[in-house]
């Protein structure tokens, strides 16, 4: 499935079922979002790709597996928890920002929070293997919402993303702090660009 990193709103955390390697959890969705909502049908939580696995009016239920726990924020989700939510991509659709899968490549965790006027500004606190695939100017997407990267500061692996007020009225990245999680997911043309070009390096080292 593809989305376009465009929030629809957000949902409330209704209900947490942990089990063995798997959690299912309920959300409460804006209203009319699950109008044409299939069981079956793709949506992004929070950046992550889930399918819908029961539905009560407004309220969605999924299974998030192991490989997601380990790598998303779902692996502390709670009760209230407050997630972005948007429904797959449909032939036709405006791309309003760019394309995503809902597969999260890690969590970055919040280092900074400025707020000069008219303006919000998040820094990230990353690790070397992700901070190569991340350049001032490039699309990224933080919890679901497709962002363009402001600066970034390679040797102390931080980067930072401006955020408009439509951003914060529909998201819920102006509602985190310092040391809060969000999920990260690269631009798959941009990691592939970055692999081939390391690639190429390594074989013209050792050639």
């Amino acid at each position: 499935m593809v989305f376009t990193g465009i929030v629809e709103g957000t949902g409330t955390i209704s209900n947490v079922v942990e089990l063995d390697n798997l959690t299912q959890i309920s959300i409460d969705m804006p209203s009319k979002f699950s109008n044409e909502i299939k069981i079956g049908a793709s949506v992004c939580v929070d950046g992550v790709c889930l399918t819908v696995c029961s539905i009560d009016n407004d309220n969605l239920s999924f299974d998030v597996i192991m490989e997601t726990l380990n790598v998303t924020t779902f692996s502390n989700v709670k009760i209230g928890d407050i997630v972005n939510v948007e429904r797959s991509m449909k032939l036709g659709d405006e791309l309003g920002g760019h394309l995503l899968s809902g597969h999260v490549s890690t969590t970055v965790t919040i280092s900074k929070l400025e707020n000069p006027e008219n303006n919000h500004i998040i820094t990230f606190q990353t690790d070397l293997e992700t901070i190569k695939y991340i350049f001032p100017k490039g699309y990224i997407a933080l919890n679901g919402v497709s962002l363009t990267v402001g600066e970034v500061d390679k040797s102390n692996q931080t980067f930072n993303v401006y955020l408009i007020p439509e951003t914060l009225r529909l998201t819920n990245l102006g509602n985190k702090v310092v040391g809060n999680r969000i999920n990260l997911e690269i631009e798959t043309q941009t990691r592939n660009m970055v692999d081939t070009l390391s690639e190429i390096n390594k074989e013209s080292i050792h050639g």
